[in-house]
Order: C-alpha cells, then sequence, then structure tokens
C-alpha cells in the first residue's frame, strides 16, 4: 500500500491562497456569465456546502453518528429572521397570537451580526445538548440526535408566539446575495479546514479512530466531541440563516429528517472525513439533481424516452447506487483532492 503524504504547512497555506483567488474571481465573474436560474441553484450549492462541511465535522472527523442538522438548521434560520423582522412587520405577522414580547421587540437590521447570533445561539443549544447527548454512543447517539431534530420542529409547530405556528415567517430580508453566499461560503470553508488542521482537529480524529485510546493518551475526548458538536452547530446556524434570506420565507416543514437525509447523503458520497469530498459531493448532488430534472416534465423526451413526474429521483437514485457501490469509502475516502494530486505529480 502506497502512503499518501499531507500537504507541508507552506505547500498548505499557498493552496489556499490559491483556491480564495481563483474563487473570488468565479463569484466576480458569474453575473456576467450565468443565468439567474443558475445563479440561484449556485447559490444553493454553496449554502450547502456550509451546512455539509459542518455537519462533516462532527460526523466524519470526529467519528460521532449525528442526526441533528436540520434542528440546528432551524434555529439558524428562525434566530436571523426573528431578529431581521421589525416589529411592526412581526405585528402583522403573527395572526394565530400575538408574539412575545421579547420576540416582537428584538431587531437587528444587520445581517452580520443576525447571523453572528444565530450561529452563537445554535452553538449554545449544542453545549446543552452535549452533556445528554454525548453519554451514549453510536447508534444510540444517532437516535439521541434524531430525536432532537423532532422536537426542534414540533417546538416551532407549537409554539406560534415564538414562530408563528405552523404559518412560519415571510418577507425575510433578502440580504443574502450571490456574492455574499458565496464569500460567506467560502470563509467557513478555510474556517473548518484550519480547525481540521489544527491541534484540535487531531485530537477530532484520535477520538473518531479509537475514542478509548484516545482516553489513554489523555485526551479530554467529552470536550473534544463537545467542541466539535458546538462548532459544527454554529456553521448549522449560520447556513440556516443564509438560506432563511435565501428564500425570503421559512415553516417548520422545510427542517424535516430529509434536509438531514441530504446532508448525511452528500458527505458519505464524498467521503466522510474529506472536506473537499464533501465540497465536490455537494456540487454533484444538488447540481445532478438540477440537471435531471427535465426528466420530471412529461413533455419532455430523448428518443424513446419520455419524461415522467419522479423519474429524476429513480434516476439519481440509480445513479447514487453505483457511485457507492464502486467508491465504498466515497469519492475521496477520509483524504482530501490535494492528497491524491499530490500522489499523482510524485509518481
Amino acid at each position: 500500500m502506497m502512503k499518501i503524504k499531507t500537504l507541508s504547512a507552506k505547500e498548505y497555506f499557498s493552496l489556499i491562497a490559491l483556491i480564495t483567488a481563483i474563487f473570488i474571481a468565479f463569484l466576480y465573474f458569474s453575473p456576467k456569465i450565468f443565468s439567474d436560474y443558475t445563479l440561484t441553484v449556485l447559490g444553493n450549492i454553496y449554502i450547502f456546502i456550509i451546512l455539509a462541511i459542518s455537519y462533516n465535522l462532527i460526523n466524519g472527523v470526529t467519528g460521532q453518528f449525528s442526526l441533528e442538522p436540520n434542528g440546528f438548521v432551524a434555529i439558524g434560520a428562525y434566530v436571523t429572521a426573528i431578529l431581521m423582522l421589525s416589529p411592526e412587520i412581526k405585528s402583522q405577522m403573527y395572526m394565530l397570537t400575538e408574539p412575545l414580547p421579547l420576540i416582537k421587540d428584538v431587531y437587528i437590521p444587520i445581517p452580520f451580526l443576525a447571523l453572528l447570533i444565530s450561529g452563537l445561539l445554535a452553538s449554545l443549544v449544542a453545549l446543552t445538548l452535549a452533556f445528554p447527548v454525548f453519554r451514549v454512543r453510536g447508534d444510540y447517539l444517532a437516535i439521541v440526535t434524531l430525536g432532537f431534530g423532532f422536537i426542534i420542529r414540533i417546538f416551532l409547530i407549537n409554539t406560534p408566539s415564538v414562530s408563528n405556528g405552523s404559518m412560519g415567517l415571510d418577507s425575510i430580508p433578502g440580504f443574502a446575495s450571490y456574492f455574499l453566499i458565496g464569500l460567506i461560503s467560502l470563509i467557513s470553508v478555510i474556517l473548518v479546514y484550519n480547525i481540521v488542521y489544527s491541534r484540535f482537529g487531531r485530537a477530532m480524529k484520535a477520538v473518531r479512530d479509537d475514542e478509548d485510546a484516545a482516553m489513554a493518551m489523555g485526551v479530554n475526548t467529552f470536550k473534544i466531541k463537545t467542541i466539535a458538536f458546538m462548532t459544527s452547530a454554529f456553521f448549522e446556524g449560520v447556513g440556516g440563516g443564509i438560506l432563511a434570506s435565501s428564500i425570503g420565507s421559512i415553516s417548520p416543514d422545510q427542517f424535516t429528517f430529509m434536509l438531514t437525509f441530504q446532508l448525511l447523503i452528500i458527505i458519505v458520497l464524498g467521503g466522510l472525513g474529506s472536506m473537499s469530498g464533501a465540497i465536490l459531493a455537494t456540487f454533484l448532488f444538488l447540481g445532478g439533481m438540477e440537471l435531471l430534472r427535465p426528466l420530471d416534465d412529461a413533455s419532455w423526451h430523448f428518443g424513446f424516452i419520455h419524461g415522467i413526474p419522479g423519474l429524476r429521483m429513480v434516476v439519481f437514485s440509480l445513479i447514487l447506487l453505483l457511485l457507492m457501490l464502486f467508491a465504498r469509502r466515497g469519492l475521496l475516502g477520509d483524504k482530501e483532492i490535494w492528497d491524491y494530486i499530490k500522489l499523482k505529480i510524485k509518481k
């Protein structure tokens, strides 16, 4: 077996600088090249990149089988919406019951501050949740975190004085432009990469590889898992806030387990523990769904093949099945794409 060497610190920072410059140039020229529809799809991909890499941090890098993302994304989306909506709009919007005084009066029209607060509150909830959650491992951990996502959704439906119940919130200020979404996505990727390559990142990988051995070596595994959990929740909260601004309206039905399931498919397809794999899989997953959209149109045909409602999901599922059969550890395994590029160059 040939060992894949990782990048040195100098190579790593040089590569990050190069990728940053290329991506910012791409963001700048995209509106001049692509249609509004394509830009909307790309913006959605950038949001899911934030969610995928943050989920991969706890599930892939730290090795904790967690099923909570939809809960933290919902928290981020609702907190951002409540902070950005003015008291007057909220008074008109909450028709089932009067909003709580704190909910009604709070108003922070500064997008970055609203996103920061959303991420911090999601992180605070993760800290509170960490104490009961990390008393268990494996499948039991998945069940507990899965329950958290259901609890958040039920809370949003049954507390109209906070969330406006099942009616949700609309008229959310659309501050999340294409360039801003891409920029926040880039910053999130850089921050997560630096965490993965820090001493905390190495400790997270030690917990993933063998938690008992890590404890024997003096690693405070509860602390490491909690930090990973809080960091993941922070970026998921920020991603939820951007999602709320991007679509302009939110409701509890948007934050079901299906959102978590989509993110789970993405990180498994890309390779658990591989951030570049998660990014690549996000483009393939969401981009592939859009490319196959004509298959759902009954008027579309290609030779003897005709579009049928639901055919897109059948074809896409078959493609995912084939990919997982021939790449059982995902597209990149637990390595980064530049590790393979470097290995090819050396050969």
